[in-house]
């Protein structure tokens, strides 16, 4: 019998943080508490987003309602690279890095995880910035994603390709 495999990844779903933003942004301009601030959120290149507005509470408060729409579309807040607020003329600026792919690092970690702690006759593979984990009875697959959902990792874990 072939062995069953799936993939541990860590992807971002674009069109979701996509969505979150343009609600954030709807929201922002219409909520009172915003008004004459000059809060605005916006993408800053294909893995950043820019949010701005005339005061370091106010900038942080936009963030805070990003966060809350990526929630509600059930994406990780660990996907967020979020810097502290800083000056740029009259207005304050917060970058926000979009975090994609496992290091070679983390990956090691897990892989060691799984080695340690998960079934016997579990195979890991690092395959560039994600883990192939493998083995022939399929729920020894369910038990390492049980203990690998289990674990807090900084980095957000999906698991793809269960065959």
């Amino acid at each position: 019998m072939a062995d069953s495999s799936f993939d541990i990844v860590s992807k971002i779903d674009r069109q979701e943080v996509d969505n979150a933003l343009s609600q954030a942004a709807r929201e922002i301009s219409q909520r009172f508490d915003f008004k004459g601030t000059g809060a605005e959120i916006k993408w800053s290149g294909e893995k950043a987003i820019e949010i701005s507005a005339n005061a370091d509470d106010r900038a942080s408060a936009v963030l805070e309602v990003f966060k809350e729409k990526l929630i509600k579309r059930q994406q990780s807040l660990k996907i967020l690279d979020a810097g502290e607020p800083r000056q740029s003329g009259r207005e304050s600026k917060i970058s926000v890095a979009l975090k994609e792919g496992i290091t070679s690092e983390d990956a090691k970690k897990v892989g060691k995880l799984i080695r340690d702690e998960g079934p016997k006759g579990v195979k890991v593979q690092v395959q560039g910035d994600e883990l192939r984990v493998s083995s022939k009875k399929r729920d020894d697959l369910q038990a390492v994603i049980a203990l690998v959902k289990a674990q807090d990792y900084d980095f957000a874990v999906q698991f793809t390709n269960y065959r």
